[in-house]
């Protein structure tokens, strides 16, 4: 019976793996430790939705170096294609693609992190990984190859778990436009009732606000 390979889980390590990219070879994640990886799947090479998404991270690149964030997509293409088709964007569209291309030619990396969706024939799905400087898978994001991705959402999100690891606090939805704390963060319920009491306190005193013990929150 073929070893069943599984979608690596949120908190597990990335499976480490060596990968030939447009930008030479590279061990990942080890090559990249200290920085935060945006691991992302395309269909294929030469396709229209896939072309848009590649400018729109192009465009945007330095938004997620200022993250200390390295992009890296990939496709089951040669590396020979891969190469054809930055030159194509560049040529036509004006945009130079700076971030590497993992060629996985034998589908073994797709394979290994679940990029492939069993409906959808041998072309990866539009898969996101972000990934910290350890090594630790964060968020995964999936989208159906007719469905082109949203990279502010990705910058959002990067952010917000950047923010979440720093202060010890959670962010809301559409944070930081949410609809009742606007760019507040969310400060981790209570756990005993002395906290419970104490957080109240707090609030009367201003230090934060409260709509109830549990549901906190304050400016960063």
């Amino acid at each position: 019976m073929a070893e069943e390979v599984r979608l690596p889980l949120l908190g597990e390590k990335l499976p480490s793996f060596e990968a030939k990219t447009t930008k030479g070879v590279f061990k990942i994640p080890d090559d990249f430790k200290g920085k935060w990886l945006v691991i992302f799947s395309h269909p294929a090479d030469f396709t229209p939705v896939c072309t848009t998404e590649f400018v729109a991270f192009q465009k945007r690149i330095e938004k997620f170096k200022e993250l200390n964030a390295e992009l890296i997509g990939l496709s089951i293409d040669q590396v020979f294609s891969h190469i054809k088709w930055v030159e194509w964007i560049k040529e036509k569209l004006g945009v130079e693609i700076e971030f590497p291309i993992i060629a996985d030619d034998t589908g073994a990396i797709a394979k290994l992190l679940g990029m492939i969706h069993p409906g959808k024939g041998t072309n990866t799905v539009r898969a996101v990984f972000v990934v910290d400087p350890d090594g630790i898978v964060r968020l995964i994001l999936y989208y159906p190859q007719e469905v082109g991705r949203n990279m502010d959402e990705i910058l959002r999100v990067l952010k917000a778990l950047q923010i979440s690891d720093k202060y010890g606090v959670a962010t809301p939805a559409n944070w930081p436009e949410n609809e009742l704390v606007k760019d507040n963060v969310i400060i981790p319920p209570a756990s005993d009732e002395s906290t419970a009491k104490e957080r109240l306190e707090k609030a009367a005193k201003g230090e934060f606000e409260c709509f109830d013990w549990w549901f906190c929150h304050k400016k960063l």
